[in-house]
């Protein structure tokens, strides 16, 4: 179930409208829209714990491989990070999707996918060019 599905859910099963919650969180009821239908996620972390208390579930409840990958990729790489992080999941599930492999196989092309991806980051931080800064942003 990806963070979309989570939140409708827990929002519908609470009584609530994607307005309510929108209210209960400060976030724009389209930002509400967007993160059910899959088209954005959160970018800081207070976002998961403002959505997680106004829907009286576990933070970590909203939280699956693919956000952590995302915001982990963010908090060592910043924004592109976090971007190419959000492209290598999105690709990930067009590939996977109407496919007719096992949950266990998929489980594990994703865990390559991921780890390719910290690999390249670790490989090219050797190349980057140093008045760039940490993060590789200016």
């Amino acid at each position: 179930m990806n963070l979309g599905e989570k939140i409708r859910n827990a929002r519908t099963a609470k009584n609530m409208s994607q307005k309510d919650l929108a209210k209960a969180t400060g976030i724009s009821e389209r930002t509400i829209q967007n993160y059910e239908l899959g088209a954005r996620m959160p970018k800081k972390r207070e976002t998961y714990t403002k959505l997680a208390e106004a829907l009286n579930i576990r933070e970590d409840a909203l939280h699956d491989e693919d956000v952590s990958f995302v915001l982990q990729a963010q908090e060592q790489y910043g924004s592109r990070g976090r971007q190419q992080a959000e492209e290598v999941v999105r690709n990930f599930r067009i590939a996977a999707a109407g496919g007719e492999m096992d949950d266990d196989d998929l489980d594990f092309i994703k865990e390559a996918m991921l780890q390719t991806y910290h690999d390249a980051k670790a490989y090219n931080q050797r190349f980057r060019n140093k008045r760039y800064g940490p993060k590789g942003n200016k």
